[in-house]
């Protein structure tokens, strides 16, 4: 019964969440290794968090003033949308081949993002790769895999990469 369902399961648009991470590039690997089996089209999406930048002028610690870097938050915008496009470009270079690609550039939380993506690409599979953290280490860091098979309406395929 299950081998009949698989036979009959249609992936056309597999949505792959990545970031400059070794993890989200095996998830990625992964991803467009099925895209190409399937023959489906890939929506690639790589999310940036906003950065924080200091509202106070002095070292909270020291009481020094802060040496100014000469970055203001539209340049900061700039460069994470350039180092976004960057990454993009190098995931379709490097595994696209012949498939055609749909690319995301979003900000905000990383696992809204994606399911935000995931539905205005109208994608059938979701993909993302994880690291394998266990215990106090995910409760610390969260885990946007987790939020997204918690809140995803299609399935999602959680690619895990084990340190050696």
């Amino acid at each position: 019964m299950v081998t009949q369902t698989l036979t009959n399961m249609q992936i056309n648009k597999i949505l792959i969440g990545i970031d400059d991470s070794k993890y989200a590039e095996y998830g990625a690997s992964y991803g467009f290794d099925l895209a190409k089996a399937f023959n489906a089209h890939v929506g690639l999406v790589h999310i940036v968090e906003p950065s924080v930048i200091p509202v106070t002028t002095n070292d909270t610690m020291t009481g020094l003033p802060f040496q100014d870097s000469g970055v203001n938050e539209v340049e900061l915008l700039n460069i994470q949308e350039d180092l976004s496009d960057n990454i993009i470009q190098r995931t379709i270079n490097k595994y696209a081949g012949e498939l055609q690609v749909t690319h995301f550039n979003e900000y905000g939380s990383t696992a809204d993002g994606i399911l935000s993506c995931s539905k205005q690409f109208k994608a059938d599979l979701i993909v993302i790769g994880t690291h394998s953290r266990t215990g106090i280490d995910r409760l610390l860091m969260g885990s946007v895999a987790e939020s997204v098979v918690r809140n995803s309406d299609i399935p999602v395929l959680v690619v895990p990469m084990k340190e050696v």
